[in-house]
């Protein structure tokens, strides 16, 4: 049996007119629509904030600035009908490549090499249906005024 704990994560947002990057993605047993910010976890001795800079750099081949910590969530789930824990640190940061913001989605790779798209999402993108992960994060964005 997996020895359960809790998994450490930073993600960041990225907003540009009204719309946030996200990457969607569906649990294969409930079959539930999700979407999450671009982050992963922290690796030890590495800051969360350092985090986001490596692992937008390893998924996306691209640099930040501007970054600043938007507040932490605690996430209690099921995913793949496995539980999970994590706590996360959420940071809001600036592509330096502005022209990023001019392409309606971006071409990721996971640390495993799998593909991903991440694309710009209106806060209308989301329901309890297809719910923006971790939990708490839509109230966190709206209360930073990131979301409608």
């Amino acid at each position: 049996m997996a020895e359960h704990r809790i998994r450490a994560l930073a993600l960041c947002v990225f907003h540009h007119n009204g719309k946030i990057l996200f990457n969607e993605f569906r649990d294969p047993v409930s079959q539930q629509t999700c979407f999450r910010p671009v982050g992963g976890g922290i690796e030890f001795g590495e800051t969360s904030a350092e985090t986001i800079v490596r692992e937008v750099q390893e998924e996306l081949g691209l640099s930040m600035t501007d970054m600043r910590l938007l507040g932490t969530l605690e996430s209690l789930f099921v995913y793949n009908g496995k539980p999970g824990h994590e706590i996360v640190q959420v940071y809001d940061a600036t592509f330096v490549d502005r022209s990023v913001y001019a392409h309606p989605q971006i071409e990721g790779h996971e640390s495993n090499g799998a593909p991903f798209t991440a694309r710009w999402h209106a806060s209308s993108s989301f329901s309890e249906l297809a719910p923006l992960v971790p939990k708490g994060l839509h109230a966190l964005l709206k209360s930073a005024g990131l979301l409608a």
